[in-house]
């Protein structure tokens, strides 16, 4: 008969806290034991069906298997529950967190995930998570309910404390895997969605059916089968049911559209919210703009009688303008007036000019033919230059022909002469190697030695089986020299450390430190590290003050120690930020340290005032202040200053009386201690000086700061363990020289073994040697042979080379004696064109000597046409300007007449200007005008600018008024069309919510109902749960002030339950919700999820729990995963007959 054990839990290294997260953490903790262990030791996940895979089995049918459902896996007969799509039908991980292999197969209908802390039940929604597309950190938007089993962190999420998704890949493994498979639509197949984690690089690969894929896409189609990880309505952890009670019903109502109702209404919602605002901007934009078309109006009147004035003022400022303006035109006539003076006159000096050149003409004829014949010379002279340049190119270009030709024959000998001396040692190469292939043919003509392999190999067989058994020996001793060496450390040190606490028993600082052990032992345990590591950090970080401070009196012991809590006395003291962090993460992340306190100080104790003088602190009756009483370091008593008030407390050892009372009552102490009680007075200023209210707590009896007699017992313990443990050293040692011995021995038969070893390895290996050399003969003549024929073939090649560059010499030599007859050729051109140029230049010098004197005897006549011509040029230029300047007046004319910015009166102005009017005239005009605008009074000159102004903002105020209107018609008319759709849809839906929420309450005698609260404003309606959970109560708004914890879990579940029916979501997961309830609660809750998460057609459901109370109800379509955790996994895990193992288990049971 088979049988099946599940090995004892060992217990954890590390002490974890209830929360299921915690536990899970394991992994991401490098210093755990299971994190460094070897795969094959990992602490394995088991469910009732082997190989981390749950199946649905009832309590009453543990061996019945399980159905397989629809999808991939079959279904659709009648009573048999169908998967909606969307829902997880299969969930596989591989080295995720803490699962080596896990495959989960969830049903359709309701999933209790049960189990111990710390098994992994969470590290399953984990992998949904991220499976389906989410990040580790999940961050709070604007009407969204954040999503996810985590921590809160400065208002983010983080999976299982983990910020990158790295850290969820198993510890020693490079990447994870999450395969998760969703039901699909009807008529298709179930999509497979698969994320791979690699540690390297923080990096994620998705895929959709085996085809990679980028992760929007994986979320797309998420969110197009309505998953709402982001949704607390889908996902609600532990931690975070009292931030469900505490949602603002705003939030929960966008919650709630998001996960019951279609999304055309969360859109409608929107919608009504965007037209709303919009509105309300509108209409505030619009008053104001009939309020200020008022106020321009008003001013307008008053502003009336001046702005006439200015208007009458600014007329004549505008003919002023124009005649202004007019002045290039007087300008204009002046100038056209000088122009035609000026070119009757340059018309009169031309005709002088041509009068006397036809006088002139026959004399300057015959120097005028003498020009062109010298002109024709110096033709002639240039042309035979361009010529004798040409001929003195090509000659150099031949010379450097023959240069090129010299340097080839030079180089074709140089390359002959080394062909000729590298052919020597080609010669001795191929003698060299002759001599090579004799001695091989030598060799091979004498065979070697035999080698019998069978006889070394048996010979080295054995010293080798010697060594080991020598190497085993001395490993066993060296093995129990250190087990004897590690356990003497260990008892030199608990003597150190047992003589230690013998010293500190009969010290006072010992015994504070023995009372820290006592009241928290990881606190002590924390101290001694500091005090060894003090030089680590920037300032002294000191202990607690149980340890640091004492009480000067030990009358006021008592009376002290009641100002402070346990944390006060435990509290450590850092002086900067920088020594808080470093000591916080070793204590908390390093040591793994829980009863931790630490606070940082930077003030200076002097810094804290007392309330009153120490003489009007005696007048009240108080012998002193609390910190007068207490000595230690200063940073330590600053610090309980600023937590506890010690400065600000009055102590005195003898109660006060009602006339005392009233007085210290309106005095500025607000606490103080007397025998019996101490006093803490609470002024409220908002409701006057009387408002007071005064708490009394009976003080307690100090226990931390008093002295007690040495322990004789704890004393006489102490003494006898050292006794012993001195013994055992002492037997340790005896036992560690002995096997020194033995080692010592058993090294010199070793090396003596090695050296007959190391003997016979080498006579094997010579004779291995000269027959592998034997055999390699042959390659090698074939080798040396090659290389022969090599050396042959380029002396043959060098030969053929020298005969081909003979060749060539003679060819070039051929073609340089043709080059040389043409550069002879060149050099004869050269000499006959230097001779015609130097004919043609002695005659071009004849012909300038002809000319010069010519033109020296024509010089008067010359003299006087220049005169002439002078004459004209200058009528010529001044001609020119009077133009110029006409020109340019013109211009300026007609861009005043062009100019858009003139009015027509200004046009018709310009154009009817007296036609004899000089600029004098319109000067005289334009001071006569002015002198008119004198005499009229300035005033504001910004009046009418701002009047016109206004004028024109009042006619724009109207315009938008006007289209303000037209536009708040549109938005009324769209909010009633679209709310007259929205508010039925939502009155319905919160109706049916309320009737289930409502059902649920009466199944456990209570009352509940929910509503909405409608507001003008869409931004504010909201969703409003009312619940009663006793007769005497009154419905009341559920949330984190009013109702118990346990209380908010069950109002949370029944509203979640409210929406199984109505929601889109295909799963929904509610982690630990039953942990805040008590059993009659927790029973009736569970009893109603089952009945409304079991109902036909309704979504997937995860229920994660480590507890569950006996004999619960069970439903045919809800299945239970038991996710057990153990230190060990047999190999053959997945052939575990679990539904045998449990009935032979219920055999042995009944059997008793």
């Amino acid at each position: 008969m088979p049988s099946f054990t599940i090995p004892t839990r060992r217990r954890r290294a590390v002490i974890s806290d209830d929360d299921d997260d915690d536990e899970d953490g394991g992994p991401l903790r490098s210093s755990s034991p299971s994190s460094i262990s070897s795969s094959a030791s990992k602490r394995a996940r088991l469910t009732l069906n082997g190989n981390a895979s749950l199946s649905r089995t009832s309590p009453a049918q543990y061996g019945d298997p399980p159905t397989e459902l629809n999808g991939r896996y079959g279904g659709g007969e009648e009573g048999i529950p169908r998967y909606q799509p969307g829902s997880i039908v299969r969930v596989k991980l591989v080295d995720f967190v803490t699962y080596t292999s896990a495959e989960f197969r969830p049903g359709p209908s309701l999933n209790m995930v049960i189990g111990p802390n710390g098994t992994g039940k969470s590290t399953l929604v984990c992998a949904i998570c991220l499976g389906l597309g989410w990040g580790p950190q999940v961050r709070y938007q604007k009407f969204r309910i954040v999503a996810l089993i985590a921590l809160a962190n400065q208002g983010k999420q983080h999976l299982g404390r983990a910020k990158d998704v790295s850290e969820y890949v198993k510890h020693g493994c490079r990447e994870a895997t999450i395969e998760i498979e969703l039901s699909g639509e009807p008529g298709k197949t179930n999509p497979v969605i698969r994320r791979r984690i690699q540690r390297e690089g923080n990096k994620s690969q998705f895929f959709i059916d085996n085809k990679h894929t980028a992760q929007k896409n994986v979320m797309e189609l998420a969110k197009s089968f309505s998953i709402q990880i982001d949704n607390l309505c889908q996902f609600l952890p532990q931690d975070k049911v009292c931030e469900f009670a505490a949602l603002s019903p705003v939030e929960l109502l966008h919650s709630t559209l998001r996960a019951a109702a279609p999304p055309h209404t969360l859109e409608w919602h929107e919608s009504l919210k965007t037209l709303r605002k919009e509105q309300k901007a509108r209409q505030a934009k619009n008053n104001g703009n009939k309020e200020l078309r008022a106020n321009l109006e008003g001013r307008q009147d008053m502003d009336r009688a001046d702005v006439e004035r200015f208007r009458e003022r600014a007329e004549i400022q505008r003919k002023v303008k124009i005649l202004e303006i007019s002045r290039p035109f007087a300008r204009y006539r002046g100038a056209r007036r000088r122009n035609m003076e000026a070119k009757q006159k340059k018309k009169e000096a031309l005709a002088e000019l041509k009068k006397l050149e036809d006088e002139v003409e026959p004399l300057l004829r015959a120097v005028n033919a003498k020009q062109e014949y010298r002109d024709q010379v110096e033709k002639a002279v240039k042309a035979r230059q361009r010529a004798l340049d040409r001929g003195e190119l090509a000659a150099d270009e031949l010379f450097t022909q023959l240069g090129e030709m010299e340097d080839t024959l030079k180089g074709f000998q140089k390359e002959i002469e080394i062909g000729k001396k590298g052919g020597a040692p080609i010669n001795k190469e191929i003698l060299k190697i002759q001599s090579v292939i004799t001695g091989i043919k030598n060799q091979m003509a004498e065979a070697p030695a035999k080698l019998d392999v069978g006889f070394y190999n048996d010979q080295l067989r054995e010293k080798n089986r010697i060594s080991r058994e020598i190497k085993g020996k001395v490993e066993a001793l060296n093995d129990n020299q250190k087990a004897w060496a590690a356990q003497g450390r260990q008892k030199n040190s608990r003597i150190e450390h047992a003589r230690k606490e013998l010293a500190d028993l009969e010290s006072q600082s010992g015994q504070q430190v023995s009372k820290l052990k006592q009241a928290a032992r990881e606190t002590a345990e924390a101290w001694e590290w500091i005090k060894e590591n003090q030089a680590i950090f920037e300032k002294t970080v000191y202990g607690p003050p149980i340890v640091e401070c004492s009480i000067k009196d030990p009358r006021y012991v008592d009376a002290i120690e009641s100002l402070l809590q346990r944390n006060d006395f435990l509290a450590f003291t850092c002086q900067t930020k920088n020594d808080f962090k470093k000591l916080s993460d070793h204590l908390y992340g390093t040591m793994k340290l829980a009863d931790i306190n630490i606070r940082t100080n930077s003030r200076s104790l002097n810094e804290f005032r007392a309330p009153v003088s120490d003489e009007d602190m005696k007048r009240y009756g108080f012998e002193g202040w609390a910190l007068d009483f207490v000595t230690g370091p200063e940073p330590v008593l600053a610090m309980l200053c600023g937590d506890v008030n010690l400065h600000r407390t009055g102590v005195v050892l003898r109660d006060i009386n009602d006339r005392q009372y009233g007085i210290l009552e309106t005095s500025p102490i607000t606490t103080w201690v007397t025998s019996k009680n101490s006093y803490t007075i609470t002024r409220r200023r908002e409701y006057g000086p009387s408002a007071t209210s005064t708490r009394v707590r009976e003080i307690r009896k100090g226990k931390f700061w008093t002295s007690q007699p040495v322990d004789m017992g704890a004393k006489a313990d102490l003494q006898d363990n050292i006794a012993g443990w001195t013994e055992e050293v002492r037997e340790l040692t005896r036992q560690i020289e002995g096997a020194k011995r033995e080692i010592e021995e058993l090294r010199a038969d070793y090396q003596s073994v090695q050296q007959e070893k190391d003997e016979l390895e080498a006579e094997k290996g010579e004779k291995q040697r000269a027959i592998g050399q034997f055999k390699a003969l042959p390659a090698k003549l074939a080798n040396e042979e090659g290389k022969l024929e090599a050396q042959k073939e380029a002396l043959a090649t060098r030969k053929a080379r020298i005969i081909e560059l003979s060749d060539q010499i003679d060819e070039v030599t051929q073609e340089r004696g043709k080059v040389v007859m043409k550069y002879a050729s060149a050099v004869k051109t050269l000499e006959d064109l230097h001779r015609d140029l130097l004919e043609a230049e002695i005659i071009l010098i004849e012909a300038n000597s002809d000319l010069e004197v010519l033109s020296h005897r024509n010089q008067s006549v010359k003299d006087m046409l220049a005169a002439n011509r002078n004459e004209v040029d200058a009528a010529i230029r001044e001609h020119e300007e009077s133009a110029k300047v006409a020109k340019r007046l013109i211009g300026e004319c007609q861009k005043i007449i062009n100019d858009s910015g003139l009015s027509e009166e200004e046009h018709n102005f310009l154009k009817q200007l007296p036609e004899g009017q000089t600029e004098d005239d319109l000067e005289t005009e334009i001071e006569a005008e002015k002198a008119r605008l004198e005499l009229l009074h300035q005033g504001n000159p910004n009046v009418i600018r701002e009047y016109e102004a206004r004028q024109k903002q009042i006619e724009q105020l109207e315009e938008a008024i006007a289209k303000d209107n037209r536009k708040l018609e549109d938005i009324e008319y769209a909010i009633t069309e679209i709310r007259e759709k929205w508010e039925p849809e939502l009155d319905d839906l919160v109706k049916n919510i309320s009737e289930a929420f409502s059902q649920s309450f009466e199944q456990i005698d209570c009352a509940g109902e929910v509503g909405i609260h409608k507001d003008e404003d869409f931004d504010q309606w909201a969703i409003q749960i009312q619940v009663k959970f006793r007769e005497s109560e009154q419905l009341s708004i559920l949330d984190s002030h009013r109702q118990s914890g346990g209380e908010r879990a069950v109002s949370t579940i029944f509203y979640l339950m409210a929406l199984q029916s109505l929601a889109r979501a295909p799963f929904r997961v509610v982690d630990e919700i039953n942990q805040g309830m008590d059993p009659r609660n927790e029973r009736m809750v569970h009893e109603r999820m089952v009945n409304i998460a079991c109902q036909e057609h309704t979504s997937q459901y995860f229920l994660i729990t480590p507890k569950l109370l006996p004999d619960l109800k069970y439903h045919p379509r809800m299945n239970i995963h038991c996710i057990a955790s153990g230190e060990y996994m047999p190999d053959d895990f997945d052939r575990i007959d679990h539904a045998r193992v449990l009935q032979i288990q219920r055999a042995l049971v009944a059997a008793g």
